[in-house]
């Protein structure tokens, strides 16, 4: 496997020239850019026109990551070419499909070789797309497989207004995109951790519906939200991702939710991912130190066990969330994860609505207000 990363500002363009040796049937473009860019961008067309053969992913951002810094209003690329795996991309679009589950499933279809699927990474339309019942669908495909699934929903900055997907070499709007990776060569690691502290009492979820929350404790959910919010209410939705709720149902793991919208005539919140209906509630806030702590026990998860200093591409999504309570400390947690690996592992991400990550039951999940790592390298035999 050989790649490189490439960053690109305002003020300066393209931080290196493009390695067109890079270039193949068989190499991955990932694009994480600002919410305003369009098909017209003129870094976005130097860099699509560079890699004619290549097969193009990405979404749009809260903030792009590139290494252990982060950037507004540019692009964070990363151009792999894989030497012995394979890779192949597919897409839905959100309007032509009757429900998430099925868009979830039919990727996975797509996608799905019955053998040597190894992992897929999921780019989705970060407010129109139910999260939760996107990787139902993907679970459902792959009942008998052991893919690892990550990836994320795009990212509008704090305005919830609209993002998009890279679909073939276009940006659109409404769709879901995945890309799966085939091959015994392959090594896909990943970690994913929160860091949010509980404060106030557990709640039941009396009235909820996907994830549209209704009610806690028979009381209008909205009114009770606004309540433990204070003076961030009237901000709301935006001043919502700086407290996220962590649903439990049974045993089964906690769920951190964000906000995605609200609705003051029906005084319900709509989330990222669903809210079950007589699950346990619990209001959440930021702690400095432990969002950092986190970032970093998500990088101190990825298994290294058969890693040997190969050239890797390690993909650090975080979610807005984290980055509007950290501030200028963000940083923070980009440095600590860059720390952990050597300098033959390249970062870029982004800051997103929403984490996907696959739990320690094996299915993948929606996930909120963590920083989730996806390391894929390669190890080639003769």
């Amino acid at each position: 496997m050989r790649l490189d990363t490439y960053l690109y500002t305002p003020e300066r363009g393209w931080n290196r020239p493009f390695d067109r040796g890079l270039d193949s049937e068989n190499s991955l473009v990932i694009i994480f850019g600002d919410p305003d860019i369009d098909d017209g961008h003129i870094g976005l067309k130097e860099l699509i026109s560079s890699y004619p053969e290549s097969k193009f992913v990405g979404c749009s951002t809260a903030g792009e990551i590139f290494e252990d810094e982060l950037y507004s209003g540019g692009i964070s690329a990363a151009v792999i070419r894989f030497e012995c795996s394979k890779i192949r991309v597919a897409a839905c679009s959100a309007d032509s499909v009757s429900d998430d589950f099925a868009i979830g499933e039919n990727l996975i279809k797509t996608l799905d070789d019955h053998g040597s699927l190894r992992a897929v990474f999921v780019l989705s339309d970060g407010l129109n797309v139910n999260g939760s019942e996107l990787t139902r669908g993907i679970n459902r495909s792959l009942e008998r497989s052991k893919a690892v699934v990550t990836g994320a929903l795009a990212g509008d900055e704090n305005r919830f207004e609209s993002t998009w997907v890279v679909v073939g070499r276009r940006l659109k709007q409404n769709y879901v995109t995945a890309v799966g990776f085939y091959g015994d060569n392959l090594h896909v690691e990943f970690g994913s951790q929160g860091g949010w502290d509980r404060f106030g009492i557990d709640r039941r979820v009396t009235r909820a519906k996907g994830n549209v929350l209704y009610s806690l404790d028979n009381k209008p959910a909205l009114e009770l939200y606004k309540r433990y919010l204070g003076e961030y209410a009237d901000e709301l939705p935006a001043s919502g991702l700086l407290f996220p709720l962590q649903v439990r149902r049974g045993d089964e793991e906690p769920k951190v939710r964000t906000i995605v919208a609200i609705d003051e005539k029906e005084n319900s919140i709509t989330f990222a991912g669903d809210i079950e209906q007589g699950s346990s509630a619990s209001f959440m806030k930021a702690n400095f130190d432990n969002l950092v702590s986190g970032a970093e026990q998500a990088a101190l998860q990825i298994n290294s066990d058969e890693y040997e200093g190969e050239e890797a591409i390690l993909i650090a999504v975080s979610c807005v969330g984290r980055r509007l309570v950290l501030g200028q400390r963000s940083e923070d947690e980009l440095e600590v994860v860059k720390d952990i690996f050597p300098p033959s592992v390249k970062m870029v991400g982004f800051y997103s609505y929403g984490e996907i990550s696959t739990r320690t039951n094996g299915r993948c999940d929606l996930l909120n207000q963590t920083m989730t790592l996806t390391r894929i390298w390669e190890k080639c035999t003769k």
